[in-house]
């Protein structure tokens, strides 16, 4: 099988993996297209130990599998977990301790021609969302998760620190409660791409206000400093990102001022994939280039540029 290896901080394209053996209750699901997220790139720059193929964002068509799937596009949420431990059965499912994760821990991920994943996390895909758009829905489940985990209402003053990819997304979704929007970067290429109801600020412009509702999702540590001035006191502080190495927080200030920090993972996928089949959030502009799996290391090489939006890679042919 073919696919994008990962061991030792280096990425290979290799013919020789072995082909996925579903455990118990999984489904084998060839992959048709899957896009290249930060955290990919987390991986191989060694933010996480992990040794395998990487990638979780996908969209395939299950080959093996019971007839309520057999031969539907599908995507699936990244997270396998136990089902059987404490944490499980308070359904705190994406935190389970024996939990693997595709393409990220102990479970090789979807930069290949398959993949093995349990069929409980698996979601079928609506006809009227194409494959090319369905790869966003994992990333627009994290998206939408800050609404699970956050009440904003539009009365709200929020701020996104970045435009970049998960930004984008982030925004989109957050413009659905009428909240006042706001967004800043580093890229102006990207900051055009935001939605017109967007207020925009570039780094060198660091906005007078502060905000309600601060989200940072630029994986940096200087996207941080600008998220934590910006937020008011006893306003919030969402973390959508990872960081490289650890971050240096004035936690006094975060104290004195009643800061509440929200960590924001793992989203809903049904409610995802509602909004696309909806039509009322259009990510067609967000798809910067689409390569076939045997340009993998290109796209991955091109993905880092600054600015860059979704790669996609194809594995439906060359």
């Amino acid at each position: 099988m073919n696919g994008v290896w990962l061991e030792d901080g280096i990425v290979s394209l290799r013919d020789d993996l072995p082909h996925p053996i579903g455990g118990e209750n999984e489904a084998i699901i060839r992959v048709l297209c899957a896009g290249i997220c930060s955290t990919d790139h987390g991986l191989i720059s060694g933010m996480f130990p992990y040794v395998g193929v990487i990638g979780h964002e996908f969209v395939g068509v299950v080959e093996e599998g019971p007839e309520s799937v057999a031969g539907r596009r599908v995507v699936g949420e990244i997270v396998v977990a136990c089902r059987r431990c404490l944490v499980c059965q308070k359904r705190r499912t994406s935190h389970c301790p024996h939990r693997t994760v595709l393409g990220i821990t102990n479970r090789n991920g979807a930069f290949a021609e398959y993949i093995a994943l349990p069929i409980e996390n698996l979601y079928v895909v609506p006809e009227s969302v194409s494959t090319e758009i369905a790869t966003f829905i994992e990333p627009l489940a994290a998206a939408l998760q800050i609404l699970e985990q956050v009440h904003i209402t539009s009365e709200d003053r929020v701020l996104v620190v970045g435009s970049g990819k998960l930004g984008q997304l982030i925004l989109r979704t957050l413009m659905l409660t009428g909240c006042a929007l706001s967004c800043i970067g580093r890229s102006k290429r990207t900051l055009i791409l935001c939605p017109k109801r967007v207020e925009l600020y570039h780094v060198e412009q660091l906005p007078d206000t502060q905000f309600d509702i601060v989200v940072e999702c630029t994986g940096n540590s200087e996207g941080f400093k600008i998220a934590r001035h910006a937020v008011r006191p006893a306003g919030t502080l969402v973390m959508k990102s990872t960081y490289p190495g650890a971050l240096e927080i004035d936690f006094t200030s975060l104290v004195v001022d009643e800061v509440t920090i929200v960590g924001s993972r793992c989203g809903p996928f049904v409610a995802a994939i509602r909004l696309l089949e909806s039509g009322h959030v259009d990510l067609t502009a967000l798809i910067e280039h689409i390569f076939p799996l045997s340009q993998a290391i290109d796209a991955l090489s091109q993905s880092r540029q600054a600015g860059m939006l979704k790669v996609l890679l194809d594995m439906r042919g060359d």
